[in-house]
């Protein structure tokens, strides 16, 4: 395997300097925090202002750019997605798995797992790969969904832009355990401290009012619950 498939690129905008013991270097830790999440936050210059907004996105390691590719989609009208193949942009995720409580204020936490892409994005124009790229941020929210969905339409299709941006550039920052007490509270006493976990909870899916009775739920819905 090539340095692009194991660990993570060491460009200066991507080299972690606060924190540097949290820096994950490993590729598999950016792979991680990507499947992990749901959605991610964009930063984007329009009109002289930074936007960071919150979408959904999609993954492939193995797509065609420099070490994989992070898909993103919106409203062909949208403007963040017209401004941003034309600069470099910013796409954070973040994994929040805990809530860490210390003795002090100073020392409280969060256990997490966040990672960081940077590049310019290009706009995906080959009909095929905007299928994949959709079907794969669909895939992203519930896993496996979008093999049981009708095809895209040319309309839906036309209605839609997609970017695609390469996960070569990107850091990775994780935190674990409990908190981290001077020596002094610990002494002192008197303080709870620990770790309260943080994982995401689904409930059961609600049948839609115009869905025939007929049709049980799939086994990808039912597994959002159970997983």
């Amino acid at each position: 395997m090539t340095d692009d498939e194991l660990l993570l690129s060491p460009t200066p905008r991507t080299t972690v300097i606060r924190g540097r013991h949290r820096a994950q270097q490993e590729r598999a830790a950016l792979l991680d925090v990507l499947r992990s999440a749901r959605f991610c936050h964009i930063g984007v210059v329009v009109d002289h202002l930074p936007r960071v907004l919150p979408t959904v996105f999609g993954v492939d390691p193995e797509g065609p750019d420099r070490a994989g590719t992070l898909y993103l989609h919106g409203s062909v009208a949208s403007r963040s997605l017209v401004e941003a193949p034309t600069q470099d942009i910013c796409v954070t995720v973040t994994v929040v798995d805990g809530l860490v409580l210390a003795r002090s204020a100073f020392h409280h936490s969060m256990n997490y797992r966040s990672a960081v892409v940077v590049g310019r994005p290009r706009r995906v124009a080959d009909e095929d790969e905007r299928i994949r790229a959709l079907d794969a941020i669909v895939d992203q929210v519930v896993p496996g969904r979008s093999a049981h969905l009708r095809a895209h339409s040319r309309k839906e299709l036309a209605a839609t832009s997609v970017l695609a941006l390469p996960l070569y550039e990107a850091s990775v920052k994780a935190r674990a355990g409990g908190p981290i007490d001077d020596d002094s509270d610990v002494a002192a006493g008197g303080v709870w401290a620990g770790v309260v976990p943080i994982g995401e909870s689904l409930g059961r899916a609600e049948r839609a009012d115009d869905v025939e009775p007929h049709l049980v739920e799939p086994d990808h819905v039912a597994a959002l619950a159970r997983a």
